[in-house]
Formats: structure tokens, sequence, C-alpha cells
């Protein structure tokens, strides 16, 4: 190809793959999102390297895990020394463009740069009349956010030099709690008859203390600002468990399904323009999200934890000249890759231009190309232990195809954000062909002792690959993370104080 390709790369945040159709979704459909993957691919084993917003983004611009980048909980900042496919892309010709959530840091040098044009989020964001940030200050933008954010991609789609080629990322704080949806899609799923997860009352018989212990229940940790409606009498208390489950459930999934639609649309917008402006051949689209969401599964909401519903990143992929149509790909990515895997497609080589890099492109993939070597396993890595929100406890682990292994490792080796408490190490480990829904714990079953060891043996290998320490005890070494906020521990503490208030 002698025209360089653009690059839009759609990000929502928290959008679980199970919550869109071309994933089969049993919840929703989502029209122009499975446009993508009619007319393009559908992966289905990407997978987030650590589930939190912060340190996904950060991993997706750098290509590196979260003990390279400095980015290892949503309190930390990631480092600049660390250079960006961004950085590179706009060295090389490329018009950048950057629009909705950051969630990098506050501080003045913590603002995006490489980016010829962008406007980004404070923090979270607001669903309603947001602020916003540019080089230019603070404003106030009226609108729902997720229209905004698409206003903004479609402006500067309009006013880019025709000359040269772009990558614009646009990053949705949608569907990211409290689900705050827009009025035109308020009376979807008003029936209040949203299906419940095969695994809704899983008891966590076999699980490990530290999953036992997480608070993020659907019954017991959703608050009412959540729900936007205060629990009724006659659901409260624990002999009313179930009652107030199912209730509060209902709830949840309404108003995150219809935030989810506003996406949807939204995408439909940029897909509508692209095609009718001559774009769509030598553009690629992306959609994904920077991690998955449990949406009642296990009984919970939130992320963090390895599985699947957490760990899965949906990417649907659309790219004319080079993806066949309706195609699914089956290999093994994470999101240390993309930021290779996008230089590689602006015709550039991560090896050479961006040296911290620990990720590989799956351009060939993409190509429908059988890569012999590729991973046959993805390596995570949770470090927030013991966060003082959700209580999910520090570990990482590994899943293959047929496998998963987790090691609870219990501490926090000083990450802003987590408890310095310690607990007893667990492991836990899944046969997900046996058990697809992750609910039989058999890490100590004797039958799985040599999968287990062989596991273990696989988990060590790729830490030293990745040049991760594994947990030795209270006194291995980590990295020295820096919040992005001295007042970090000041907000963390009141805002829990606020969730118990209203729970």
């Amino acid at each position: 190809m002698t025209e360089k390709t653009n690059i839009i790369f759609i990000m929502s945040d928290d959008h679980a793959a199970h919550a869109i159709s071309a994933y089969g979704s049993r919840v929703n459909r989502t029209p122009h999102m499975d446009r993508i993957a009619k007319e393009g691919m559908r992966l289905d084993r990407v997978y987030c390297t650590n589930s939190v917003c912060a340190p996904s983004r950060a991993t997706i611009l750098t290509g590196t895990y979260s003990h390279v980048n400095g980015c290892s909980s949503i309190w930390t900042e990631m480092d600049y020394r660390v250079p960006t496919f961004i950085d590179v892309l706009h060295d090389n010709g490329y018009q950048t463009a950057m629009f909705g959530k950051w969630h990098l840091g506050e501080r003045p040098e913590a603002a995006p740069r490489s980016f010829d044009c962008w406007k980004v989020f404070p923090g979270q964001g607001e669903y309603i009349d947001p602020e916003m940030i540019d080089a230019t200050g603070t404003h106030r933008v009226p609108g729902y956010a997720t229209d905004i954010v698409t206003d903004l991609s479609l402006e500067f789609l309009k006013n880019r030099d025709r000359e040269r080629p772009f990558v614009m990322m646009v990053h949705h704080k949608a569907p990211h709690r409290p689900w705050v949806p827009d009025d035109k899609h308020k009376d979807l799923y008003a029936d209040l008859d949203i299906p419940e997860p095969e695994t809704f009352f899983d008891d966590y018989a076999t699980r490990s203390r530290a999953v036992r212990n997480v608070r993020m229940t659907i019954a017991d940790d959703l608050a009412a600002e959540d729900l936007k409606e205060p629990v009724p009498e006659e659901v409260k208390g624990a002999e009313h468990r179930t009652e107030r489950m199912r209730w509060k459930y209902q709830r949840y999934m309404r108003d995150y399904l219809q935030v989810v639609q506003s996406i949807d649309d939204n995408v439909g917008r940029l897909l509508d323009y692209l095609d009718e402006h001559g774009l769509g051949e030598s553009t690629m689209v992306v959609y994904t999200s920077d991690q998955g969401f449990f949406l009642g599964d296990h009984g919970w909401f939130d992320k963090r934890l390895m599985f699947d519903q957490s760990l899965q990143m949906p990417m649907l992929i659309r790219w004319p000249a080079v993806i066949e149509a309706g195609s699914t790909c089956e290999a093994i990515i994470t999101n240390v890759d993309f930021a290779a895997t996008f230089l590689d497609i602006c015709g550039l080589d991560a090896a050479e231009v961006l040296p911290t890099n620990q990720g590989r492109s799956f351009l060939p993939i993409l190509r429908g190309e059988q890569v012999e070597d590729w991973p046959d396993a993805v390596y995570y890595r949770y470090w927030e232990h013991d966060d003082p929100i959700h209580h999910a406890p520090g570990h990482y682990g590994i899943r293959t195809a047929d496998y998963k292994l987790i090691y609870y490792y219990g501490a926090g080796l000083g990450v802003p954000g987590a408890s310095d408490r310690l607990y007893e190490p667990e492991w836990e480990l899944y046969d997900l062909n046996a058990d697809p829904t992750e609910v039989d714990n058999v890490a100590d079953d004797p039958a799985y002792a040599g999968i287990r060891a062989d596991l273990e043996a696989k988990m060590a290998q790729m830490q030293e690959y990745y040049r991760d320490e594994p947990y030795r005890g209270p006194g291995t070494p980590h990295p020295q993370w820096s919040p992005y906020d001295p007042g970090v521990i000041e907000w963390i503490n009141a805002y829990v104080a606020n969730l118990e208030a209203t729970s």
C-alpha cells in the first residue's frame, strides 16, 4: 500500500464484551459495533494485563506492563519518561488527536502530550455538562459526554490537514460508574426483565478467602447513588438478600445498558462520516474497552479480578484494505501488543522506534496469516491490593486457552491506594474446558498437580521475560510508584465515606 493508513481508536470504559451483540450478548443489541465486526474482524481473546482504568490506558499508549510505565493503580501517574506510540507517530508526520477520558494524572506535566489537538475530562469525568480540559484551560461543555466526545472527533475530521495521515483516540467515559444515561435512552429496558447470568448466585464455595472478601457484590455493595433510588425497606436485611440482589441488578443493568446504547449510536455517527467522505478504505477503526466488567457474573459488578468477564477486552476492527469482512480471531492478544501493532500498521518497527516496548505486532494475524510462534498465554498482574473501595487482592497469574492459574500474594508493595496489610498467599486454578464459568477451583486437587506445576513454571518464565519481580515476601523489590495527586489518600477516604453514607 502506498497510501498511509489512518487509525481511529474508539475506547469505552468498563464495557464488557458480553454486552455487545457481536459477542453473543443476551442482554442488549449494539448494531453499530456489530457493523464493525460484520465489515471487519471480531477478536475473541484480547486481554488486559491489569484490569483497572488508568493502568490499562498507560499500557495501551506505551506497550508496557504497569511495572515499567509506573501506572499500577488508578491513584498512580504514568511515568512520562516512557515513550508512547503517539510520540512516535507524531514525530513521523501523523496528525494526532485525543478526546474524552484521559485519567493518567491531573498535574500540568501529566497532560496529554504529542497530540496536535486534545480535549479531555479531568479525572473520571462527568456525564452531563462535563468539565473538559484543553491546552487553553478548563471549560464547561454543555451536553451529554458521549455525544460531546463524538462531536469533537467529527470536528477534528472535518478540519484536519487532508495531506497528512491521522491517528485519533476517541475515549468515552461511558459506561463507567455511576451509569448516568442520556435522556433519549431513558425508556430502554424499562420493563426490568434483563436476564440474569448463569453464575449470578455463585456461592464461592471453592474460592480463596481473598476472593470471598471482595466488596463488589450486587446485593451489598451497589450504593444508592449508583441505583438512583433508595433500596426499598422490604428488601433490606440479610434475610432478603436474594430479593435485594435481583432488585439492584435490574436497575444497575438498565442504566448500564442505556449508557452503552449511547456509545453504539455514536460509533454509528463516526462510521457514517468515514463512509460518506471516502475515508472507509484508508482508515482502520478499532472499538475496544479498557478492560471487561462484571455484569452480575459471580454476583459482582466492577472488574479487577482475573475472571474472564473482567479480563477480556472486546476488540472489533474494521480495515477493508486488509481485514476480511466477517472474520474472527482466536489468537491470545493483550493490550501490551496494541502499540507495536499500530506502529506496524503505520510502517514503523516498534523494536526500532519504541525501545521500551514489550508487546508484539499482531498485524500478520489481522491479515489472516498463521503465526507459528505466537504466544499461547497471557500474563496478568493486579497491583492495587486491598484497595479501600473494593478490597480486591493483589495477584498475578496466567491464562492459556485451557487453564487459568492465579496467585493471590497478599501484599500492597507500596502502591498508592493499596493497603499495607499482609494476607496469607493463596492459589486458584481453573480448568477452562471442564469449567468454563470458573466456579470450581482445583488448585489443590491432586489430579491437577502436574498441570499446576507446568503453569507455575510457565508463569515464572513469563515474569522473567517481562522483567516483573515475583513476590517473595514483604521485602520484595518493587518500582517507586508516583501518585498523581499528593492528596490522593484523603480523596480516597472521603470517597469511601460518601459511599458508606449513601448505601
